[in-house]
């Protein structure tokens, strides 16, 4: 008659689940390994880093300040682009902020840019639009820059800082010429005032 050692059963059990532990190990491992290939990072070249468009022109005011801040632009021989004109021939609003309302950046911001670079005058304006919480002035910030190529970096070519005190106020920022290198007439940045908000086609 053949006796039966307990201990069989036992290391047995202890085997298969020995072995069953290193697969899931290796599994485990296999896929932490696999992971930072599955989805690698984008590599950062000119074209996905570089702002689009080639006159770049943005408008920056404190984050904590409820205001609405417009900024408004013309191109040569173009109609006036800003809120209530999203877009003309040359330039487009890509951001229109309205301070607080609906934004879930937190960062008061406009910028439009320019398809192409044709010569001639350029005007910048910002305009108060809405400031709920009445606090006096804003200091705004205006940078313009130009890209004149795909591969090449946008260059910054004029920066201008300016207090708005008043609702409703609409101030030129600069006007400037830009030659047909696309490159800044010397001398002709000045900041004669000009309305665009209210501009109409003569």
């Amino acid at each position: 008659m053949q006796t039966l050692d307990p201990t069989e059963d036992d290391e047995t059990g202890t085997v298969y689940r020995d072995v069953i532990m290193l697969a899931l190990a290796g599994f485990v491992a296999l896929v932490i390994l696999l992971l930072p290939h599955l989805n690698p990072p984008g590599e950062k070249t000119a074209d996905n880093i570089d702002p689009p468009g080639n006159v770049i022109i943005e408008v920056r005011w404190p984050d904590e300040m409820d205001s609405d801040v417009d900024l408004w632009v013309q191109a040569p021989g173009d109609m006036p682009v800003g809120y209530s004109n999203k877009g003309g021939v040359i330039f487009n609003l890509l951001r229109d902020d309205l301070g607080r309302r609906a934004d879930a950046t937190g960062m008061n911001y406009e910028v439009s840019y320019s398809r192409g670079i044709p010569p001639g005058e350029y005007t910048v304006n910002v305009h108060l639009y809405r400031n709920p919480a009445r606090t006096f002035p804003i200091p705004v910030t205006v940078v313009t820059s130009v890209k004149k190529t795909a591969k090449e970096s946008a260059k910054q070519i004029l920066a201008s800082k300016l207090d708005l005190d008043r609702e409703g106020q609409e101030s030129t920022v600069f006007r400037f010429e830009l030659d047909e290198d696309g490159d800044l007439v010397p001398g002709s940045v000045h900041n004669l005032q000009t309305k665009l908000r209210s501009w109409k086609k003569s």
